[in-house]
């Protein structure tokens, strides 16, 4: 008995005995045409003619055998004995009670102008469903606003339903699997609980208590899951009551009722009522992924009725594993798509976020679906190749990126890990639709960049005295404000943050401005922003600071940090060599032409030791030739020899250009080419990094076709750099071009042999 129902009281003289009007009433029920209608069902009242509040039928009500019913559903007035009128009314209908209690038949109590008073519908049903398809959320660029909608954290997990009847709990997916093997703890504490069906997410907590996919995954892999939490934050059934129909804010009280108080596992999810927005801040702030927001008075409801909607902190996204590449026998990226117009359309590659325990658990998965041809089809669908290895479109990954590209590819991928609770054939393009689009109009939030009597701010981040010029001219006559500074950082800060992120970084502060004092700071401590990260380094006893959001950088801009110089290492592994920087540094009277030189001799030296270099500008009057590393055992102290071997080796080729000695004295007309970044606490300035030098220059990633002669830096600054980004494409296969160093040290070595 679900769904719409429109019950009809009939003109009884019609139908009465020898044409007149006789006391029994004639009623219709009609039932709607909704997705609960069944055509053809002519069993259906034989399956279904006996009583919801007792279980006996028709016949034994009227033989007055069986159990006598529960009394709370025939109580007078209950809720249970709601039905509609044909003008859609509620009302309570007398005769149920009246034959529930066994009165004959044709002498039900008249309903009375009481009875018919209007209630709430509570449907009631005799059996709790073995599963409901979930109610999904609506992707938003914003929390909605208005008081009548409660916030939630969004967590980073499995979205799972818990059955609980009899003593037994039962745990299934967002598709309805049964997965209860997988969390034999998790049923352990459900099994304790009162007959129900919870709505929640099953997610793992790293050692600071945020939400941790990847710790997920090696979880459900290595079959350690007695450490997860299952948060819940809905009830669908409980106590023989469908309350599904039942708004948000009444499920979520019976749900946090029904818990106890001390439950360690299994915890209720908290919302907040109004402040969306500072929700979504907070949220960001902490590294989570964002808010769920859902309508108070609004029923639960499969599917997408646009009552539940999702803002995220990162773009994230769900897509179809369509292949993977390789350089050698190596894994080197993933190519996926999503499913639009009946196609399965090709959307990029993945190419970070590989740890070797990810691809260690990823390659055999891959492998087991292989297959010859390729499974795109429709338009820039893609080309196979030696090192491409084409599969089945059964695994579906779960990705970060820096939003799409003009094409409609994901651009700066990263890969979080697969999703096995969702089917391939659910995956299809999402894009945010603006927060007033969902349901009602809602009044807009203030954007990320707001000001009002002198003062700022940037992503929630307060800029105080925002008009402060950090340099007096930023190229076009202008000065650079510190404002400038801020809206720079949140304009470029997703590219960025691909290549600081996870990394101790140092900092060049200059708060009032590069004339002013200069302060050198590594370490977190007092008076650094709690936006600001800390990790600690072996060796080390204070914390160092780590970039790893947006509002991180921006709170830098309010900090006064005009530059920023990140470990050269693999994110969260400080004793990994991530990257080679070879810095050419002219003395002052070499043309940069002569530095565009050099840096095309290191490629081509790099190149042919198998290694795959970057350039980029410095933001000062040099280059820099980077080359991504994979993940090997070669340690610092190899790859500083490496580093200095290849310098020395052009050195020797050419005195008279080059020199590996660092001082100005010797300097004269030479190119010092600065193999001394490639230590493990040395470090380097980041790609799009600001510079605290005259025209408020930025190290700007340049193509090789564009490092030729007449390059010049200096049009790479403050005002520039943002609107230049849109077209950044000098580095879009860097993820992809990480080297074996050892190999190239074998290289190398045979190389200086002969």
């Amino acid at each position: 008995m679900k769904g719409g129902y429109v019950l009809v009281r009939i003109n009884n003289d019609k139908f009465a005995k020898g044409g007149s009007s006789g006391k029994r009433e004639n009623w219709l029920l009609i039932k709607h045409r909704d997705e609960f209608a069944l055509d053809g069902d002519l069993d259906f009242l034989e399956d279904t003619s006996f009583s919801i509040a007792s279980g006996r039928t028709m016949e034994e009500i009227a033989a007055g055998k069986g159990k006598k019913p529960t009394p709370f559903m025939t109580a007078k007035g209950a809720a249970s004995d709601a039905v509609w009128n044909s003008d859609h009314s509620p009302e309570v209908s007398a005769e149920t009670a009246a034959k529930e209690t066994g009165a004959p038949r044709g002498r039900e109590a008249k309903p009375s102008a009481k009875t018919l008073a209007p209630r709430k519908v509570v449907k009631k049903t005799t059996a709790m469903p073995d599963f409901v398809p979930p109610q999904l959320c609506k992707l938003v660029d914003r929390p909605p606003g208005g008081g009548d909608w409660a916030h939630e954290i969004k967590f980073d997990g499995y979205r799972m339903q818990m059955r609980i009847e009899g003593g037994k709990a039962v745990l299934r997916t967002r598709a309805g699997l049964d997965w209860s093997a997988k969390f034999p703890q998790l049923i352990k504490d459900g099994s304790a609980l009162p007959d129900a069906l919870i709505d929640g997410e099953v997610v793992a907590l790293d050692v600071d208590g945020s939400p941790s996919f990847a710790g997920l995954q090696a979880a459900l892999a290595e079959e350690k899951t007695d450490d997860l939490i299952f948060f819940v934050f809905d009830l669908l059934h409980a106590g023989g009551e469908d309350l599904t129909d039942l708004p948000l804010s009444e499920r979520k009280a019976r749900l946090k009722a029904l818990l106890p108080e001390d439950g360690d596992r299994i915890r209720y999810v908290e919302h907040f009522k109004s402040g969306g927005a500072a929700v979504l801040e907070s949220a960001c702030k902490m590294s989570l992924e964002g808010v769920v927001s859902k309508k108070l008075d609004a029923p639960y409801r499969s599917g997408k009725p646009g009552t539940w909607t999702k803002a995220k902190c990162r773009a994230g996204h769900e897509v179809v594993i369509g292949g993977w590449t390789t350089t050698g026998d190596a894994f080197r990226s993933l190519i996926v798509g999503v499913h639009r117009d009946g196609h399965l359309v090709h959307v990029g590659r993945v190419g970070t976020g590989y740890g070797r325990d990810k691809v260690a658990r990823l390659l055999p998965r891959l492998k087991a679906v292989e297959r010859k041809t390729s499974p795109f089809t429709g338009k820039g669908a893609p080309r196979g190749g030696t090192n491409v290895h084409w599969v089945d479109p059964v695994l579906v990954a779960e990705i970060e990126f820096a939003g799409f590209t003009g094409d409609g590819s994901v651009r700066q991928a990263s890969f979080k890990g697969l999703r096995e609770d969702k089917p391939a054939q659910a995956v299809e393009a999402e894009a945010p639709a603006p927060a007033e689009d969902v349901e009602l109009a809602e009044p807009k939030m203030a954007t990320s960049k707001s000001r009002s009597s002198g003062k700022a701010s940037v992503r929630g981040v307060a800029i105080s005295n925002p008009d402060k010029p950090l340099w007096p001219d930023a190229s076009d006559g202008a000065p650079g404000t510190k404002l400038e500074l801020a809206e720079y950082f949140e304009a470029v800060g997703d590219w960025m943050l691909e290549h600081i992120k996870g990394r101790p970084c140092s900092v060049i502060r200059m708060p009032d401005g590069i004339d002013g004092e200069t302060f050198f700071q590594r370490h977190s401590g007092k008076g650094v922003s709690a936006l600001i990260d800390e990790m600690i380094v072996s060796g080390d006893r204070k914390p160092y600071l780590v970039f790893n959001t947006v509002e991180s950088l921006v709170a830098a801009a309010q900090w006064g940090a005009t530059e920023l110089h990140p470990w050269n290492c693999r994110p969260n592994e400080q004793d990994v060599p991530g990257r080679l920087v070879f810095d050419l540094d002219p003395a002052p009277e070499v043309p940069f032409d002569a530095v565009v030189e050099g840096a095309r001799e290191i490629r081509d030296r790099l190149e042919a030791l198998g290694l795959a270099p970057f350039c980029k500008t410095t933001g000062g009057k040099g280059l820099h030739v980077v080359t991504p590393l994979k993940p090997t055992k070669v340690d610092w102290d190899a790859t500083k020899a490496f580093a200095r071997e290849v310098c020395a080796q052009m050195a020797a080729d050419s005195p008279d250009r080059y020199l590996l000695n660092m001082s100005k004295k010797e300097r004269g007309g030479k190119i010092f080419l600065d193999y001394l970044r490639n230590d493990r606490m040395s470090t380097a300035v980041a790609p799009l990094s600001p510079r605290g030098r005259p025209g408020a220059p930025v190290s700007w990633p340049v193509s090789w076709n564009q490092v030729r002669k007449g390059l010049d830096p200096k049009r790479f600054n403050l005002r520039t750099a943002p609107g230049l980004l849109k077209s950044l494409d000098a580095w879009d296969a860097y993820a992809e071009s990480e080297r074996d160093l050892a190999a190239a040290i074998k290289k190398l070595g045979s190389a200086k042999a002969k």
